[in-house]
C-alpha cells in the first residue's frame, strides 16, 4: 500500500484533514467550549518533561492507521545538523526524557548515533519501534543488543494479540515477524521483572471505537502472548485512534466520520484533558520546527506565534509555559480515559 502523499490524495494535504474535522463536528461543541467549561482554557504547558523527536517519515510499514502517513515512499529524514541542535537544547534544560519516534526511527542513517549521543547525556531515553524493522536482515537485526547496551526504554505496536486483527491493520505477516521481534528482544532481557529493560507494548483499536479498559485489556495480554509464544513485556499502553491521516481516510472509506467525531466529542473526559501529554511534553518535527504535540505536527499546527519555532532557537524559560494550539482532532486525547504515547491519562 503506498502512503497518501505517494498517491498525492487529497487528505496528504492537513488543511483538507482539518476541514474534514470541522464538518464532522458542525453540530457538535467545539473542543475549546469544552475546555471552558472545565475550566481549562486555554490550555497551557507545566514544563517541558519530555522532547519527543520525530527523526523521519520513512518506514518499513504503512499501516492502515497510521497518524504519520509513513511508509517506505517517504524521504523526511531528520539530518544529524538538526539533531546536533536536538541535543543542545537537551543539555540545556532540565528535560528528563527523549522519546525518539518516526515513521521507523531505526531507519534514520543517523539513529544510533543520536541514541548514543543522548545516552551520554544521561537523559531517559525511548524508542517508538514498529518492531518488525528488527526482524530485517542485516544491520536492524543487531539492535536488540545495542538498545540494552544503552538501556533503552522501548514502547512498541501490536494492536493484538492474534494474528488476524494485527495483520488486519498493519499488513500480512506483521504479527509473525513482531512475536520474532519480541522474542529476540526477551532474549537480551527486555520484558523480564528487574532487568532495567523496559519493553511497552502499544494497543490501539481496529475501528471506530474507543479503546477498552488499559488494565484489563493488559491482563489478556499478558495471558495469551506469555501462553502461546513465552513472550514477556513490561506494561500494555492502549492509545485511541487520531481521527486524521490514514485513519481519518479509513473512517471516510466506512462512512464512520462523522459518527467517529461524535464519539469522541460525547465521551470528552475533563481529568483526561488535565492530563494531556502537550501539557509537558515538546514535539520536534523532522526538520526541527516545533510542535505541542506529534499529531499537531502531522497537521503541520506549529506552536503559537511568537515563540521560538525551530530546535535551535529552543529557549526553556519561554516554551514551558505556552499555550496550546488545539482544535477539532484533540478530542481524540481526552475521549473516554484519555489517551497519550504512554497509554490511558485518566
Amino acid at each position: 500500500m503506498k502512503t497518501l502523499e505517494a498517491i498525492q490524495h487529497d487528505l496528504s494535504n492537513p488543511l483538507v484533514q482539518l476541514e474534514f474535522l470541522e464538518q464532522s463536528t458542525s453540530q457538535l461543541p467545539a473542543f475549546g467550549e469544552k475546555l471552558a467549561a472545565a475550566g481549562l482554557f486555554p490550555l497551557k504547558a507545566g514544563g517541558i518533561e519530555t522532547l519527543q523527536v520525530n527523526v523521519g517519515k520513512m518506514c518499513n510499514q504503512t499501516c492502515t492507521h497510521c497518524h504519520v502517513d509513513a511508509g517506505p515512499d517517504r524521504k523526511e529524514i531528520m539530518t544529524r545538523e538538526t539533531m546536533m541542535e536536538c541535543l543542545s537544547a537537551i543539555s540545556s534544560s532540565q528535560i528528563g526524557t527523549v522519546d525518539i519516534t518516526g515513521g521507523a526511527p531505526e531507519m534514520n542513517p543517523n539513529f544510533r548515533w543520536f541514541v548514543e549521543e543522548i545516552s551520554r547525556l544521561g537523559r531517559r531515553l525511548m524508542v517508538r519501534s514498529n518492531l518488525t524493522i528488527l526482524t530485517v536482515n542485516g544491520k536492524y537485526r543487531k539492535l536488540p543488543d545495542f538498545f540494552a547496551e544503552h538501556a533503552v526504554t522501548l514502547v512498541s505496536s501490536l494492536p493484538c494479540y492474534t494474528a488476524e486483527n494485527t495483520d488486519s491493520q498493519r499488513g500480512e505477516g506483521v504479527f509473525e515477524r513482531s512475536i520474532e521481534a519480541l522474542r529476540m528482544l526477551n532474549r537480551v532481557g527486555y520484558g523480564y521483572p528487574g532487568s532495567g529493560l523496559e519493553l511497552n507494548l502499544v494497543y490501539n483499536p481496529l475501528g471506530a471505537f474507543l479503546p477498552p479498559p488499559q488494565d484489563k485489556l493488559e491482563e489478556d495480554y499478558r495471558r495469551v502472548l506469555g501462553d502461546t509464544y513465552g513472550i514477556l513485556f513490561s506494561n500494555l499502553f492502549c492509545l485511541t485512534n487520531m481521527p486524521i491521516s490514514r485513519f481519518l481516510d479509513s473512517l471516510l472509506k466506512d462512512g464512520q466520520d462523522d459518527r467517529y467525531m461524535q464519539v469522541l466529542v460525547e465521551n470528552f473526559n475533563p481529568t483526561a484533558a488535565r492530563g494531556v501529554m502537550c501539557r509537558n511534553t515538546l514535539s520536534v518535527g523532522w526538520d526541527g520546527t516545533l510542535y505541542d504535540c506529534d499529531f499537531n505536527q502531522m497537521l503541520e499546527l506549529s506552536i503559537n506565534s511568537g515563540l521560538p519555532a525551530h530546535i535551535r532557537d529552543f529557549d526553556s524559560n519561554v516554551l514551558e509555559r505556552r499555550q496550546i494550539v488545539t482544535r477539532q482532532h484533540c478530542f481524540g486525547c481526552t475521549a473516554g480515559a484519555g489517551s497519550s504515547c504512554r497509554g490511558e491519562i485518566a
